[in-house]
C-alpha cells in the first residue's frame, strides 16, 4: 500500500486527490486500485500515514517537530576542501594528524573570524571550524594544547613547506615579486631579537616593529615570507632572498622585480647577474640623472607608448620611459599642498612683530624642511632682528612639473622579454603590495600581534601568510563573479561578501520533541550554489 497525490485541472482549477492505493497482479499485470480517499484528513495525519506506509516507526505530531541549535558550516567546510583541493593540507603535512587539522583551522580562522587564537577557539559554539578538524562539536578546544603546540610544530616545517609552495609555483626564468613591510606591536619585547624601533611606514611612528619580506610569483601567488629586525633597512634584504631563491628553491635562474628603494645600484652590483635578471625603477635623483646623460627629451615620456634607451655605457641596462596622467595630476597636486602648508608656517613665524634670535628663527625653519623636504622649492632669509621673508623659486617648480607623471623602469634582461612585458613586470609589484593590504588589514588581521617569543611571532605571520594563500586560490577560482558584475554602486561582490556568503550556510539539528534526530545542512541559495561551483566545493 502507499499514498498517492493526483491532481486533475479542470479549466481554470486544479483539484487534488489524496488516495490510499494498492498494488496486485492479474494475469501476470501489475494494476492498482484505490482503498480509500483520505483528501479531507488533516496534513500531518497524511504525513504520519505515509510513514506508517513506509514501515517507518513512530507517534508523533507536527507540534512535535522542532529546530535545535544552528551554527557557521558552510564557510568552513569550503575553505576546508579548497585547502584539499590545492594541496595545502599536504604541504603542511603529509599525513593527517591532529596538530596538521589544528593549522588548517588556524588559517581558515584568519579568513572567516580573525583575531586573536583565543578569540577562535571561544568560537567553538558557533562555527564548525573545530568540529571540521577533528574536535567534538560543543567541546572547547584547549588554545595552548590545540593552538600554541601546533604553530611550533608548523615553524619547524617552515621551510619544507616554502620549497614545496615554490616547486608548484615557480620555474627556471620566472619572475619573482618581492616587497617589504612591517608591522607594529605593543608592550614588552624583552630577549626579543627581531622587535625593534625602526622606520615606521603608513604613518605608525614611535611603536617597536618587525619587518616583513614577502615573496610572490608573477600572478602575485605568495610562496614564501621573511621575518626581519623591525630597523632592518629595504635594500640589504636583497641579497639574503636571491640567495634563499637560488638554494632553498633550487631556482638558478630568475628576473627578480624590486621597489626603487631596495634595487639599488650597489644591491644590484652584488647580484651574479648572468642568472638573476632585475626589474626596478630609478629614484627621481636617478631619473634627473638618466635624462642628462642620456640627452633624453621629456616629450619622450608618453603614456600611450613605452620609449626604450639602451644604456650609453652598458649595453646590458635598458630603459623604459612611462608617463601615468594620474600620477601627473597627483603629484601636483600634493607639491601644490605641500607648498601651501610651508607657507601657512612661514606667515605665522613672519607675523611675530617683535624682535627675535636670527639663530633661532633659521632652526625653525629647518625644523619645517626637515618634516617637509620641499626646501628647493623656496628662497628664503632670515634678516638680523630674525624677521622672515620667503619667495617661491617659480621656475624651479615649473621645471619639476614637467617630469610629473614621468617615471622610467630599468632592467638588465634581454630583448626576450619585451618592453610591454617588462613595465608589467614591475606593475605586478601591486600584487605584493595587495597583498600587504590584505594581511595588514580587517580581511586577516596580522595585528595586532598578541605574542611575545619570537618563534610565536613567526609562526603567526606565516599562518597568516598561508591564510593569503588560500585566500589567493579563492579569488582565482571566483573571478567569474566579478566579471560579470556591476560598477560603482551597482557593485555586489566583494571578497567579504563572498565569504558571508558560504557563512550564511548553516547546520541545522532537527528536533522531536526536544531530542535531536538528525542534523541538517541548510539548503543554499542560488548564489551560494554558484560560489561552491565555482570553488569546485560539494556539500
Amino acid at each position: 500500500m502507499y499514498i498517492a497525490e493526483l491532481k486533475k485541472k479542470q479549466g481554470d482549477k486544479t483539484y487534488k486527490s489524496i488516495l490510499v492505493r494498492e498494488s496486485y497482479r492479474d494475469n501476470g499485470k501489475v494494476k492498482h486500485r484505490t482503498i480509500a480517499n483520505i483528501s479531507k484528513l488533516p496534513v500531518e495525519h497524511v504525513r504520519q500515514l505515509k510513514t506508517s506506509l513506509k514501515g517507518e516507526k513512530g507517534d508523533f505530531k507536527v507540534s512535535d517537530l522542532g529546530v535545535g541549535r544552528s551554527y557557521e558550516y558552510g564557510g568552513s567546510f569550503a575553505l576546508r576542501e579548497l585547502a584539499k583541493d590545492i594541496g595545502l593540507d599536504t604541504a603542511i603535512f603529509s599525513r593527517k594528524t591532529q596538530w596538521r587539522e589544528n593549522i588548517l583551522a588556524m588559517i581558515s580562522g584568519r579568513i572567516l573570524h580573525q583575531g586573536s587564537k583565543l578569540n577562535l577557539i571561544n568560537t567553538y559554539m558557533d562555527t564548525a571550524l573545530w568540529e571540521i578538524a577533528g574536535h567534538k562539536f560543543g567541546v572547547r578546544p584547549d588554545v595552548e594544547k590545540d593552538c600554541y603546540k601546533p604553530m611550533d610544530e608548523l615553524l619547524k616545517r617552515k621551510d619544507i613547506i616554502e620549497r614545496k609552495l615554490a616547486k608548484k609555483h615557480l620555474n627556471q626564468g620566472t619572475i619573482l615579486l618581492y616587497d617589504i613591510t612591517n608591522t607594529w606591536l605593543e608592550g614588552e619585547y624583552k630577549g626579543s631579537q627581531i622587535v625593534k624601533y625602526g622606520r615606521g611606514k603608513g604613518g605608525k611612528q614611535g611603536y617597536k616593529q618587525v619587518s616583513i619580506g614577502l615573496l610572490t610569483n608573477a600572478e602575485g601567488c605568495p610562496v614564501g615570507i621573511e621575518i626581519f629586525k623591525g630597523n632592518t633597512s629595504d635594500q640589504t634584504t636583497v641579497l639574503d632572498q636571491i640567495k634563499k631563491i637560488s638554494e632553498k628553491y633550487g631556482i638558478k635562474e630568475a628576473v627578480f622585480v624590486g621597489d626603487r628603494g631596495m634595487l639599488t645600484q650597489k644591491r644590484i652590483s652584488e647580484i651574479d647577474s648572468d642568472y638573476f635578471k632585475i626589474v626596478t625603477a630609478l629614484t627621481h635623483t636617478e631619473l634627473n640623472t638618466i635624462i642628462e646623460k642620456e640627452n633624453i627629451q621629456i616629450d619622450l615620456f608618453d603614456e600611450m607608448n613605452i620609449t626604450e634607451i639602451i644604456d650609453s655605457e652598458n649595453k646590458e641596462m635598458r630603459y623604459m620611459l612611462c608617463k601615468n596622467e594620474k600620477e601627473k595630476i597627483k603629484e601636483r597636486n600634493t607639491r601644490e599642498a605641500l607648498i601651501k602648508k610651508v607657507e601657512i608656517l612661514f606667515s605665522k613665524k613672519a607675523a611675530v612683530k617683535q624682535k627675535r634670535d636670527k639663530q633661532k628663527t633659521c632652526a625653525g625653519v629647518g625644523r619645517i624642511f626637515e618634516k617637509i623636504k620641499i626646501e628647493k622649492f623656496f628662497l628664503w632669509d632670515v634678516d638680523d632682528n630674525g624677521k622672515l621673508t620667503w619667495s617661491r623659486k617659480e621656475q624651479k617648480i615649473e621645471e619639476e612639473k614637467l617630469l610629473d607623471g614621468c617615471y622610467v623602469i630599468k632592467t638588465n634582461v634581454s630583448n626576450v622579454m619585451n618592453k610591454e612585458n617588462v613595465v608589467g613586470a614591475y606593475q605586478g609589484l601591486q600584487k605584493v603590495e595587495q597583498a600587504f593590504r590584505n594581511m595588514k588589514t580587517v580581511l586577516l588581521e596580522l595585528r595586532p600581534i598578541h605574542h611575545k617569543s619570537d618563534d610565536r611571532i613567526t609562526a603567526h605571520i606565516f599562518i597568516v601568510m598561508l591564510a593569503y594563500y588560500l585566500q589567493w586560490h579563492i579569488m582565482q577560482r571566483v573571478m567569474p563573479l566579478f566579471a560579470g558584475d556591476g560598477k560603482g554602486d551597482e557593485r555586489r561582490w566583494s571578497f567579504d561578501i563572498i565569504i558571508k556568503r558560504l557563512k550564511s550556510i548553516t547546520r541545522v539539528e532537527q528536533l522531536i520533541k526536544n531530542i535531536v534526530i538528525k542534523t541538517d545542512i541548510s539548503k543554499p541559495d542560488v548564489e551560494q550554489n554558484e560560489i561552491l561551483k565555482l570553488l569546485k566545493v560539494k556539500l
